[in-house]
C-alpha cells in the first residue's frame, strides 16, 4: 500500500491533484453580476422550499388516507385491524376511532402549515406538534398496559407526533436556508455601501 501511495505522489500527473487556484474566476464579481447571483439563487431557494413542502405534504396526505382507512374500517367492523384488535378489552372502539381523528387533525395541521404562504406558517406546525402530543400520550399508556409490548404498533404513538416533527424540522431547514440568502444579499449591500 505504501509503494502505491509513493508511486502515486511521484508521478508527475496534475489530474489527480486539486487546483491551488483557478486564474478564470479569480476578478471579483461586479454588482450586476453579483445582483443575478443572488436572484438565481432566490428563484431556486423558492423553487426547491415549494418542492419539498409539497413532498412532505403529499407524504402527511398519504398518512391521512390511511388513518381514514383505519377509521371506517373500525367504524364498519370493530377491532378487524390487527393493530387495534391487541387493545380490544382494554378500550371501547369509539375511542380508538376517536384517537384516529385527532391524527388526522393533526396531520391536516401540519400539511397547512408546510403549504401555508403566510407569515404564521410556523404557528400550525406547532399547533400540529402540541395536539399530536394527545394521542401520542393515549397510545402509549395503553400500549404499556399490554401483556407484552408489541413493536409493530409503535406507529399509533409516534405516527402524527413523528409526522409533526419532521414537518418542523423540514420548515427549519427551509427558513434558514433563506436567511442564509437574505444574509448574502445583505453582504452585497453592505459591500456596496462601502
Amino acid at each position: 500500500m505504501k509503494k502505491l501511495a509513493r508511486k502515486w505522489r511521484n508521478s508527475g500527473d496534475d489530474k489527480f491533484s486539486l487546483p491551488i487556484h483557478d486564474n478564470e474566476d479569480s476578478r471579483p464579481m461586479d454588482p450586476q453580476e453579483q445582483e443575478d447571483f443572488v436572484r438565481s439563487l432566490e428563484a431556486t431557494q423558492a423553487q426547491n422550499s415549494r418542492f419539498w413542502r409539497r413532498v412532505f405534504a403529499i407524504l402527511l396526505f398519504c398518512y391521512t388516507q390511511f388513518l381514514f382507512y383505519s377509521i371506517f374500517k373500525q367504524v364498519t367492523s370493530p377491532w378487524e385491524l390487527r393493530p387495534y384488535a391487541y387493545f380490544m378489552e382494554d378500550i371501547y372502539s369509539w375511542m380508538t376511532i376517536s384517537a384516529d381523528w385527532i391524527a388526522v387533525l393533526v396531520c391536516s395541521f401540519s400539511m397547512k402549515g408546510l403549504l401555508d404562504e403566510s407569515v404564521h406558517h410556523r404557528r400550525w406546525i406547532w399547533y400540529s406538534w402540541f395536539t399530536a402530543t394527545l394521542p401520542a400520550m393515549f397510545w402509549f399508556y395503553y400500549m404499556l398496559r399490554l401483556p407484552k409490548f408489541r413493536w409493530d404498533v409503535i406507529w399509533l404513538p409516534f405516527g402524527p407526533l413523528g409526522g409533526a416533527t419532521i414537518c418542523l424540522y423540514v420548515d427549519h431547514l427551509l427558513s434558514e436556508s433563506s436567511e442564509e440568502i437574505k444574509k448574502l444579499r445583505g453582504y452585497m449591500y453592505s459591500y456596496k455601501a462601502i
